[in-house]
């Protein structure tokens, strides 16, 4: 199977990147399942339902989400409508959606996707993903019940994010860090046989902050003092994610490259 998976879709810049790419790209790389981060694809804060249907028409498959998931409060009473749209397994048991579901692609195999989210430097305390995602892989064994596991890890801290891979190797086809919106230069695939990556980083402007208008976070910093809100840049967006192949038998990555397309950052697109 090969699965594309993109990081943070961050305000209208990051989605209209997105949908107006991702059919091209279906084309020229074929993936079999697309599965995007949209924590911050509505203003930079959440995600309206509205807005997570254009990307999912656009050739999205599944939408995982963050800590930011229900900033957009109308979501609360609007996810369980739309079972491709995925909050953080370990939020609240309170809290409404799924995060997890099982897909079928058109060759009626089937993807097991995993949103989670990590507990270091994190605001909020969340239940312990570890144990969350560690009694989803044993309930849904890859290789045996599912073709692949695709677990989004939405996580501070590298070392989190690191030990998941760890406790997830041999279990899942990828763990794919999210949440930093940076991308970083450490894909591989580990000696189970998982493929890992710290952060996807995001698709959005990067001539900001983290896809935010630079001004304003760059006067806290100097200042410590705020001034206004967080907006989303809007100019030329980059689209950074990760392409993972892997074995039907096993769910075992055969390989993973990055992907990162446009706007100023390097380029990287994989050949086949």
């Amino acid at each position: 199977m090969r699965i594309l998976f993109l990081g943070d879709i961050v305000g209208r810049c990051g989605r209209d990147a997105i949908t107006s790419w991702v059919p091209r790209v279906r084309e020229l790389l074929n993936p079999d399942f697309v599965v995007a981060n949209g924590e911050n694809a509505t203003q930079g804060n959440g995600i309206t339902l509205a807005h997570a249907k254009s990307i999912l028409a656009s050739g999205v498959d599944c939408i995982t989400l963050g800590d930011h998931a229900f900033d957009q409060r109308p979501l609360m009473s609007e996810i369980d409508r739309e079972p491709r749209l995925l909050r953080p397994l370990n939020l609240s048991r309170h809290a409404p959606g799924n995060g997890h579901g099982i897909f079928t692609d058109n060759r009626n195999r089937k993807l097991l996707v995993i949103s989670a989210i990590g507990r270091v430097f994190m605001k909020t305390p969340y239940d312990d993903p570890f144990a969350a995602v560690g009694t989803l892989l044993s309930t849904h064994p890859v290789g045996v019940s599912v073709h692949a596991v695709l677990i989004d890890f939405h996580a501070e801290a590298t070392s989190e994010k690191t030990a998941m891979g760890h406790h997830c190797d041999g279990r899942a086809t990828m763990v794919a860090g999210t949440h930093t919106h940076v991308p970083t230069s450490d894909w591989r695939i580990l000696p189970g046989g998982t493929g890992y990556i710290s952060d996807t980083g995001m698709c959005g402007d990067y001539h900001s902050v983290i896809g935010m208008q630079k001004e304003e976070p760059v006067g806290r910093f100097v200042t410590g003092l705020r001034r206004g809100r967080f907006v989303p840049a809007t100019g030329e967006a980059s689209r950074c994610g990760v392409l993972i192949d892997s074995d039907d038998a096993t769910g075992r990555a055969t390989r993973i490259a990055p992907v990162r397309v446009g706007g100023p950052i390097p380029q990287c697109f994989p050949e086949d």
